[in-house]
């Protein structure tokens, strides 16, 4: 990738999108067009070009990309070839569903620890996952486990408690399901997710489809729902 050319994020997303795309293709495909991509993903071929020419030249003209290269650089590209150790912190509901969730390991994120402010009165194991621990142990075992993604499924009051616990842990990255933005840091990457706006996003586009007469926003009028 040119280091002066930066991608940006939409460009990242869509790279997850081709994989999916280039997942589910069967074995006796070899090759795929921008224009298939395209066609298949609701986008326009040159933009496919264009994400694909920020980390190199991996097509010919008027023959397409080879799809198990494809596949290999993207991978790559996310960093999906080499197993990320993942964290869990909270374990209601969501975080019961994500610890059990089997996709993770097929894109080589291992969910290798549990943590919970009362783990006592918790499973002591949900599914294939290990044991669930006190929360306050957190530093010690991202250190010994070399966890690099901490994943919060806790609720907003409990942010302000282990706000600091997680941030100095030694974790790369978090991705955070409370219903509270986190800023990233120079050590720490944080993605927020907040189910709530997508679930608003989503009944904004239903209401396009009520009321097909409605003036829709230039924002968010006429991004393919597989960007979402």
């Amino acid at each position: 990738m040119n280091p002066k050319l930066i991608p940006p994020q939409a460009t990242i997303k869509r790279l997850s999108i081709y994989l999916r795309f280039l997942n589910s293709l069967g074995k006796d495909v070899k090759m795929v067009s921008s224009q298939e991509l395209a066609q298949r993903l609701a986008l326009n071929p040159a933009q496919v070009r264009k994400d694909l020419a920020y980390f190199g030249d991996f097509g010919k003209r008027g023959v397409g990309y080879s799809v198990k290269k494809l596949k290999e650089q993207i991978n790559k590209i996310l960093g999906l070839h080499k197993t990320r150790n993942v964290g869990i912190v909270g374990i209601g509901r969501l975080g019961m569903a994500l610890a059990c969730y089997p996709g993770f390991e097929k894109k080589n994120f291992k969910v290798c620890a549990l943590f919970d402010k009362y783990p006592k009165v918790l499973s002591p194991k949900i599914g294939e996952a290990t044991e669930i621990t006190d929360v306050n142990l957190l530093p010690k075992v991202v250190k010994d486990k070399a966890i690099e993604i901490l994943i919060l499924t806790i609720p907003v009051e409990a942010i302000k408690e282990i706000h600091d616990m997680v941030m100095t842990s030694g974790v790369k990255a978090v991705l955070n399901f409370a219903p509270f933005k986190l800023l990233s840091s120079e050590d720490v990457h944080v993605h927020n997710v907040d189910l709530s706006t997508e679930l608003e996003f989503l009944s904004y586009s239903l209401n396009l489809k009520d009321n097909p007469k409605a003036d829709p926003s230039e924002e968010y009028y006429g991004i393919p729902t597989q960007l979402l």
